[in-house]
Parts: structure tokens; sequence; C-alpha cells
């Protein structure tokens, strides 16, 4: 897919994109207290204060939790050389905070590759799917959507890089969460996208 080769900046979700998943979502909404099947910031967002704030902090606690102890995708460090050789310039948009973002990326190994401008969390933008955040990267790296792309392993995702106008890369390998409306490419993993970067990579480059 020639078109990956035209875009050399690469916005990813975090956890369960560039990390393997851990996230026990269902044990994090018993905890808050959460309907089993709820957005948790959306609810959280609509709860009263005190309690938001500390729905929030208690939130906060839980994450970090699963942040330090973050491992990275299969094919993650091959893939990150191979992009950067290439001057590739790399941002993250997450519905964690900023914090545990980066926290995440170095236990990873990436957080060399990445300005923390561009690591953005519930803080900086409005929550997947709304494109805000990708509107924001686009605007600070003074390019328009064809020159990006969005990867990520969940509908929010793809919603996102679609609203913004973004190429999308989804990464899954399960056929329950497969939304062809909403991606370009899909592969079963980072180990898959890097082959097709190297099998595909136009010649001369």
């Amino acid at each position: 897919m020639e078109s990956l080769h035209q875009r050399r900046h690469w916005v990813f979700d975090l956890d369960g994109t560039l990390t393997r998943p851990v996230h026990d979502f269902a044990h994090i909404r018993h905890e808050l207290g959460l309907a089993p099947e709820a957005d948790i910031l959306a609810t959280l967002a609509q709860r009263p204060e005190p309690q938001r704030s500390r729905l929030y902090a208690q939130l906060d606690e839980l994450e970090r939790h699963y942040a330090i102890r973050a491992e990275p995708a299969p094919g993650l460090l091959p893939l990150f050389q191979w992009l950067s050789s290439r001057n590739c310039c790399f941002g993250i948009l997450t519905r964690n905070s900023r914090e545990l973002a980066l926290l995440s990326l170095q236990a990873i190994g990436v957080a060399p590759y990445f300005d923390p401008a561009f690591v953005l969390g519930r803080d900086e933008a409005q929550p997947k799917p709304d494109p805000g955040g990708l509107q924001h990267l686009l605007a600070s790296w003074c390019i328009g959507p064809g020159d990006a792309l969005m990867v990520g392993d969940f509908r929010y995702d793809l919603e996102a890089g679609r609203n913004a106008g973004l190429m999308t890369v989804h990464v899954d390998s399960r056929e329950d969460r497969h939304w062809p409306e909403l991606t370009d490419l899909r592969v079963q993993d980072l180990c898959e996208l890097h082959a097709l970067l190297q099998r595909t990579v136009p010649a001369g480059h």
C-alpha cells in the first residue's frame, strides 16, 4: 500500500496498540461503580462535583497500576526503528492521562521517539472519537490530513481518524472487532504492519 509511505506523521493509540492489552476494563468499571458497558470517561464527565474529581483520581490510580506494568506489543521496537530511520514523526492520542501515557512509553522502551508535546491525553484533548486531538497535532506539525495516519485497536481510534480525515490503520487479530467502514488498512499486529511497509517501500527509498 504505497499511500502508507506518503505519510510521515504517525499517530498511535497507546493501550492495546503499542502495548500488550492488559487493562481489565470490567474491573475498572466495577471499582468506579459504573455499569458493565459504560463509557468510562463519558460517564465520569456527567457526574457532579465533588464526586467527579474523586472518581477521576481513583481512575488515575487504577490506570497507574497498568501503566507501570506495560509491556511492548510484538514487533513494536523494530517498527519504530524502521519508521524513525525514514524520519517519521510520532504522536500519541490516548484516553489516559498524559502523565500515565509517558510512563507507559518509558516502560515499553519507545519514550525517546516521542516529543512529550505530541503525547495527548484526556486533559489535552477531548476523548476519542472526537477529532480535536488529531487536528491539534496536524496544526502543531503544520501538515494536512493527507500527510498523517491514525493507528489503533478500537473503533474510537478509527472514528477519530475518519473524523479528522486521516488514513486509518486497525491493529487487531480478533474477528469480532472489525470495522471495515472505518478502516483503510487492517493488520493482525505490528509485525505484519512492519512487514507490509518493508514489502511495499517504493523503489529508491
